[in-house]
């Protein structure tokens, strides 16, 4: 058995894109033979509502022993007061925590298909894929914070032995691609910049003498990925940061519901779960776009199942069905037809069935 996968639809149009991102694995089992044992369970708001607490005990337990999990999304306006005790995003943040996950992984490719939709020219989108590797559990997010009436603080901390696990990562996956990592941080100002810094040099110096390290100020990374985005090839950083740099690459695509990530722990199940939120505004229409949860998808089987064949089989897929100008709202141009997000799943589920397309995959 290629492996057990916990399912999180949570809240919002989460829902609606992880049953498109299980309609495409049921078509992975169907074309290479496998069968995955499927578990569902809540999590975020939709948790509270039904027992009061956003990651219950019984969720967790799922998502421990399962080989891999898809969450979709948590959140929505009815449980979005800051006041408020318990909130779904502490569900998120408790499961990454449990997981052990420290390192996310974006990417970021551009598809001719959709340049209309981007609001960078045409010449800046040719040929950018950047892949961000986003250091997870630690840096101000996660700091010692205090508040009063006329102040407050968020420490940033951050150990050396943090910084050289997502950099040797980094530098790992760099290795399979262009060779090339940018080391981002606040090195002239932030003492866990320096520190950033200098564990970064050390760890690529020493471990990976092949790859080309170069490192780069965060206000002037975030310049250069709009002015040239094709220069970047493996992007690492510290929590923060990446958060910003993430959700403002993520414009360059053209659609935010193209974009897929992982959370990659040093052992055990990884967490995949597209990038977009839970858009409260459109669930429940059938309008969302299943592509990020799908290309999620097809993450959790390259890092967490080892199906390397099967991930490119459905990436491809995705893509030729975008490139067809078949797609969601989000996807077509202003007055060309739509199709839902069944529809949309069901075309991308349909073309791994396509011999030929298979074949340009794994080729």
């Amino acid at each position: 058995m290629p492996g057990v996968i916990t399912l999180l639809p949570g809240d919002g149009v989460g829902p609606e894109v992880v049953a498109g991102a299980r309609t495409v694995l049921d078509a992975v089992s169907r074309r290479f033979g496998h069968q995955f044992e499927f578990r569902e369970a809540d999590i975020g708001g939709c948790a509270i509502d039904a027992g009061g607490t956003p990651l219950p005990a019984e969720t967790l337990s799922a998502c421990l022993s399962a080989d891999g999990v898809l969450l979709g999304a948590v959140g929505g306006p009815q449980w979005s007061d800051p006041a408020a005790r318990v909130r779904p995003e502490q569900g998120l943040l408790e499961l990454r925590r449990a997981m052990g996950v420290f390192a996310n992984l974006r990417p970021v490719a551009t598809h001719p298909a959709l340049y209309a939709a981007s609001p960078l020219k045409d010449r800046l989108l040719a040929g950018v894929d950047i892949l961000f590797v986003r250091e997870l559990t630690g840096g101000i997010y996660f700091g010692d914070k205090t508040r009063s009436a006329d102040s407050a603080s968020d420490l940033c901390s951050y150990s050396r032995e943090e910084i050289e696990r997502v950099v040797r990562l980094a530098c790992r996956l760099a290795s399979g691609r262009g060779g090339h990592v940018t080391s981002v941080d606040k090195a002239n100002v932030l003492e866990t910049s320096r520190l950033w810094r200098e564990t970064a040099t050390r760890v690529a110096r020493d471990e990976f003498p092949g790859i080309r390290l170069e490192h780069a100020l965060v206000d002037a990374a975030a310049m250069q990925l709009i002015q040239q985005p094709a220069r970047f090839d493996v992007v690492v950083t510290e929590n923060m940061f990446g958060d910003i740099l993430t959700d403002e690459a993520s414009v360059i695509t053209g659609s935010i519901g193209m974009l897929p990530s992982a959370s990659l722990a040093d052992s055990g199940p990884g967490l995949y779960e597209p990038i977009h939120g839970s858009a409260p505004d459109i669930a429940g229409r059938g309008i969302a776009n299943p592509c990020g949860a799908i290309l999620s998808a097809a993450m959790m089987l390259r890092h967490s199942l080892g199906l390397e064949a099967e991930a490119a089989a459905v990436e491809q897929a995705t893509w030729e069905t975008v490139a067809r100008g078949i797609g969601t709202a989000d996807l077509v141009a202003p007055g060309a037809p739509a199709i839902t997000t069944r529809d949309m799943a069901a075309t991308i589920a349909a073309a791994l069935d396509d011999d030929a397309a298979v074949r340009r995959a794994i080729a």
